[in-house]
């Protein structure tokens, strides 16, 4: 139950606990002040009108004394019936007028850690941790909440913003003698006198150097992509995937492997840098996971309340069991392990992890003959 529920229902409570003991009280008193009393209704004599004057003892006396007995208890208890019939009416319409006022004044106490909890939730959608509660009011617990909420979201944005220039500065510490090795060995291998064996040293160092640079970029792209989505913005899945499909075209083509295109509009929000390298990932690995003349399907849609990519491609058949390990970090399929040119183990990783960090689902299933389907499903924009 919510708090302002929990504070309705005390007063109810409090009002019906209350009312009880009154109309217990006034029973008690009410039923005391009914009962029979020997001096009243035990005189030495009686006047009956027309009849003359009786004494005790005698018929007409006793006779009389009974009726009036019976109408004593008669009227006794239909009264203390109608006090607790009207009382205990009286005692539950009140508790209900208790519960509506406590409900209403929960609401107007509440007040200030409604406004609370709106920005907070306003930050949690929109993830801008630029925005603050900035509650002023009087030093209440209210605002001792929004002055630790406020606190908190200093330190996640300066966390945040520490997390970017790591990986910036990494990023450029780390490429850059990669890149200063490749354009040695180039030149080395390109200079006239360069003898057979140190051309094919150059080559085999070239292809080392360029699976370093792809693991790097792949665990970059990976720390990023773990972050939360802090700049989001609108644009259409469809303009990303005809974009990224567009670059894959060559490959595809040297492959042998046909792209099919069957994109529909599917507006979404984020980060677009982020959810292009998604979806290269995926159309790179629907490539170069393939067989020559194999085929690749690509589409994008509308549903409900979800932008969807959903990317297959044909190629080896893919055990059920096997599917969640595809998406563990430097996990190949089919001995895939030392065949580095089919990439550094991390695209699917990487597809994971920014689909996550944009609040959506990645999903793998085998095909039936053979390959990969997998759907991925973003919330719309």
């Amino acid at each position: 139950m919510s708090v302002r529920l929990r504070f309705a229902l005390a007063c109810a409570a409090l009002f019906a606990v209350l009312g009880g003991l009154v109309l217990t009280g006034v029973y008690v008193v009410t039923r005391q002040s009914l009962e029979y009393r020997s001096g009243l209704l035990t005189p030495n004599e009686i006047t009956i009108h027309n009849r003359g004057v009786f004494y005790r003892g005698e018929d007409y006396y006793e006779v009389a004394r009974s009726r009036a007995i019976q109408v004593v208890s008669v009227y006794q208890r239909d009264t203390l019936a109608n006090v607790r019939n009207i009382g205990a009416l009286a005692v539950l319409a009140g508790a209900g007028v208790a519960f509506a006022v406590g409900w209403r004044a929960a609401g107007w106490v509440l007040r200030p850690v409604k406004a609370v909890t709106e920005t907070a939730r306003r930050v949690a959608q929109s993830h801008d941790l630029t925005e603050r509660i900035a509650y002023e009011g009087p030093r209440e617990e209210a605002k001792e909440l929004a002055d630790i909420f406020d606190t908190m979201l200093d330190r996640l944005a300066r966390s945040f913003d520490g997390q970017r220039r790591f990986v910036a500065n990494a990023a450029h510490e780390l490429r850059t003698p990669l890149t200063i090795n490749r354009t040695l060995v180039d030149v080395a291998v390109r200079r006239p006198d360069a003898t057979d064996d140190v051309k094919r040293l150059g080559e085999s160092l070239l292809l080392v150097n360029g699976r370093h640079e792809r693991l790097i970029d792949g665990l970059l792209a990976l720390a990023e992509g773990e972050q939360t989505v802090l700049d989001r913005h609108s644009f259409d899945l469809m303009d990303v995937a005809d974009h990224v499909l567009d670059l894959a075209a060559a490959e595809a083509a040297e492959r042998e492997v046909t792209i099919h295109r069957l994109l529909d509009a599917a507006p979404t929000m984020g980060e677009a840098v982020l959810v292009e390298r998604l979806v290269q990932n995926l159309v790179e690995n629907a490539i170069r996971h393939n067989h020559p003349k194999g085929e690749v399907w690509v589409t994008t849609r509308q549903r409900t309340e979800q932008a969807e990519l959903v990317v297959a491609n044909t190629g080896l058949q893919v055990p059920a069991y096997e599917i969640e390990t595809i998406f563990q970090p430097f996990r190949r399929l089919h001995g895939d392990r030392l065949r580095s040119e089919r990439g550094s183990g991390l695209g699917l990783s990487i597809v994971r992890v920014i689909a996550e960090a944009h609040g959506g689902t990645v999903v793998a299933r085998p095909r039936d003959e053979g390959g990969l389907t997998i759907t991925v499903e973003l919330p719309i924009g």
